[in-house]
């Protein structure tokens, strides 16, 4: 199943969902080489990928001009944060009247619109002490109970189905992966009828709708 998300500075209708979970180990250091891709028919509608980044990330990595900067800031349209109390994305361009370089945070995914295609080497370590705010629709905080998660290096779950029992399945009313040939989302909900368990890839980020806050410390090996 997927559905219709429009990016730029557009608003995006996401789903993401998290509870409870075991944590396995560890906060080792990685290299990974992670493909942004420019717009190319079948490969990137828009040009735009969604980018998880580590949560010790290397020095001088704080904002989304760092981010840009890193990439190559040629390369790079824009950087777009979800804000998920009100569904809508906040975009930096670094450019004038390009809004304002918003601080890169742990566990949050961020979009990333390409210029050129680039293989981005995300280098930090994922930190098993550090818990992430998944939050159920309530206002103010939420919209919708969408989060926009960054799935790390270390991460244990393999797929959609069991990032929502690391979360705690109750708890999550589904997860939503970007598919950037298409600038659309594929909905997995674990239900009747609530489509494929499609696997999840070190570096990309996913919508997860919440029904019930919680604090997820991720499992690690």
């Amino acid at each position: 199943m997927t559905k219709r998300t429009f990016l730029g500075a557009i608003a995006v209708t996401t789903a993401v969902a998290l509870t409870g979970s075991a944590l396995v180990a560890s906060n080792m250091g990685f290299k990974l080489n992670y493909t942004l891709s420019q717009a190319s028919a079948g490969v990137s509608n828009t040009g735009t990928s969604t980018l998880a980044l580590p949560d010790n990330r290397q020095t001088g990595l704080a904002d989304a001009k760092n981010l840009m900067d890193d990439i190559t800031f040629a390369n790079v349209s824009n950087v777009q944060k979800f804000l998920k109390a009100t569904d809508t994305l906040q975009v930096y361009t670094g450019r004038k009247n390009g809004g304002t370089a918003f601080p890169l945070t742990a566990g949050e995914a961020v979009f990333v619109k390409m210029a050129t295609s680039v293989n981005y080497i995300i280098v930090g370590s994922d930190d098993p002490a550090i818990a992430y705010t998944l939050n159920q629709a309530a206002a103010g905080v939420s919209n919708t109970g969408t989060n926009f998660f960054a799935y790390n290096y270390h991460q244990t779950a393999a797929d959609a189905k069991a990032l929502m029992d690391d979360i705690g399945f109750a708890n999550v009313s589904n997860v939503q992966k970007f598919l950037k040939a298409t600038d659309t989302l594929q909905v997995y909900t674990g239900r009747k009828n609530g489509g494929t368990a499609f696997a999840l890839t070190p570096g990309e980020g996913y919508f997860v709708k919440m029904a019930t806050s919680v604090n997820y410390t991720p499992s690690h090996y």
